[in-house]
């Protein structure tokens, strides 16, 4: 009995709906449930290394409408910016959420840091220990327009991660509910459903009972071999035993995702997602395979067991569904993809993989320009790699040369592709091209927001990655301007689409303006940067 099996039978309990009646009828013209799906960093890449060796959910989806080379486009190739992008059909510079963090250099607080999905209006409230909120989130939701049009729609966000909830379920969702540690939590104050109560009291008994080492299928078993990566460290041949007890190894693996799923799954049945005369969303973020590309890279056996327990689960989840008897329509992408880490890169052909140089960080570089200018401060805020942001209390023409001197310095180094300033920036113009074939500028220009954005940005070279050690922490990571990291499947599945694949270069944006039919809504093209994709093959469209 899998891990998700398990959890759902404790979760749902007598809370199962009868089943529907299967309908002979022509499939309808509206799903009665749209269910969308973020898989944390699940890039192109991996979804192609694994394709042929699925056999559940994924291997379903894989069947129905699949564009392989959907794009995040943007440079912000984080996750609060790319699960915001899913539901919006808009872009960063849109939806107002331009990483997963930002510096706020005018703000009152200490903590000159905002979380993306934070409240720092709240007393006591800071980056790492924030009151989470929408309200940064410049854009609607599909969830949010479903309501505008009919009130009684229902919208439920679960993720493994809050701003995987928050980003897709919008500012109007009925529900909304992530991992908190232990257990699933929401907002401040929001009344906690017998729902969550019954999967968190599930999920504990689970937590407790041990977890020995997955068996690594056959297919994985030419990716287990260990790789140094300092300090003593290796990766590459985990099998995520975990004690009884151990809530954070159960958060770092597989289970993780099991867990979201039958909390989504008991919310469907609960308030009957999919039962009643309108249109309900179901939004599922699920975090598990970000939380192993950065601890063991994406290349080694522990992805390998990730993507196989992913798709066990996902096959269990739609089997849950289909046993409502529900019509219901499912999307599946990612925030962005990922890159392995480069210790392994250079052992698979990679000759020019490399961990970032600490000096490139801008506390080292902003000490440099400060000797050159006299300055007594350093006035370079941000990290290595995105934004830059120059300390606003200095006069103009002290910002001119800082931005000078730091451009020339940041340009001399032999792993930096390229730095924008801010001018140049706003002087790209809005990129209408295949996603593929922007520049450097308009994949910068789609992240920029004037009032949140660095003065500069700064793009490392392909293959740098942005973490200086892998001997603690995190050994690989994404948010680069790179292919790997904006590069992801979208696949549409529905009970009686004919399936088919489109291989040329889409954005994760149409998703939106995509499912807006389905979802009953009309969609200004003026207010979203995506494109309806036809989900029909043959000569009838779905776009309207």
């Amino acid at each position: 009995m899998s891990r998700l099996t398990l959890i759902l039978s404790a979760s749902l309990c007598a809370a199962v709906a009868s089943p529907v009646a299967a309908q002979e009828a022509p499939v309808p013209e509206r799903p009665r449930l749209i269910v969308a799906i973020a898989v944390d960093q699940f890039s192109a890449d991996l979804f192609d290394q694994y394709r042929s060796h699925v056999t559940g959910g994924l291997a379903r989806l894989a069947r129905g409408v699949v564009f392989p080379s959907g794009y995040q486009p943007h440079s912000a190739t984080e996750t609060c910016p790319g699960h915001a992008t899913i539901l919006t059909g808009s872009w960063p510079s849109r939806t107002g959420i331009i990483a997963n963090d930002w510096i706020d250099l005018d703000t009152a607080r200490e903590d000159k840091t905002v979380y993306c999905l934070e409240d720092e209006s709240v007393p006591g409230s800071n980056s790492d220990h924030y009151t989470v909120s929408p309200k940064h989130l410049r854009m609607p939701t599909l969830g949010d327009r479903m309501k505008a049009v009919a009130p009684a729609t229902r919208v439920v966000a679960v993720s493994g991660k809050d701003r995987g909830a928050v980003a897709m379920g919008g500012k109007g969702a009925d529900q909304t509910w992530w991992w908190g540690g232990k257990g699933f939590v929401g907002y401040v104050g929001a009344p906690v459903p017998n729902t969550v109560t019954r999967t968190n009291a599930a999920v504990t008994k689970r937590i407790a009972t041990a977890q020995p080492a997955l068996a690594l299928p056959a297919y994985c078993q030419p990716l287990d071999r260990a790789i140094p990566v300092g300090g003593g460290r290796t990766v590459g041949t985990g099998r995520f035993a975990r004690a009884a007890g151990n809530a954070s190894a159960f958060a770092n693996s597989p289970e993780k995702d099991a867990a979201t799923l039958a909390l989504a799954a008991a919310f469907v049945q609960d308030l009957q997602l999919g039962q009643r005369s309108t249109t309900d969303l179901l939004a599922v973020s699920l975090s598990a395979t970000d939380h192993v590309g950065h601890s063991y890279g994406t290349n080694g056996a522990e992805m390998c067991l990730q993507l196989t327990s992913l798709d066990r689960d996902l096959g269990n989840f739609f089997d849950v569904l289909d046993a409502t008897g529900i019509d219901y329509a499912v999307v599946l992408t990612a925030d962005h993809g990922g890159h392995d880490l480069p210790e392994r890169n250079r052992q698979l052909g990679i000759a020019d993989a490399q961990r970032v140089d600490p000096a490139l960080a801008p506390s080292a570089v902003g000490k440099i320009v400060a000797g050159k200018l006299g300055l007594a401060e350093n006035p370079l805020f941000g990290g290595t790699g995105g934004d830059i942001w120059i300390d606003p209390k200095l006069t103009s023409d002290q910002r001119a040369e800082i931005t000078a001197a730091t451009v020339a310095h940041y340009r001399a180094q032999p792993q930096v592709a390229a730095i924008l300033t801010r001018a140049e920036i706003e002087a790209t113009p809005r990129p209408t091209a295949s996603p593929e074939l922007w520049t450097v500028a308009e994949r910068a220009r789609a992240t920029y927001v004037p009032d949140r954005s660095g003065d500069l940005m700064l793009a490392l070279k392909p293959h740098v990655t942005p973490i200086p050690h892998g001997s603690r922490g995190s050994v690989a990571t994404h948010g680069s301007f790179w292919d790997y990291d904006r590069r992801v499947p979208i696949l549409f599945w529905r009970e009686g689409l004919v399936g088919f694949e489109q291989p040329v270069p889409v954005q994760v944006a149409d998703i939106l303006p995509s499912l807006a039919g389905w979802a009953g809504i009309t969609v200004p093209s003026n207010e979203i940067d995506g494109t309806c994709r036809d989900l029909i093959a043959g000569p009838q469209s779905s776009c309207r």
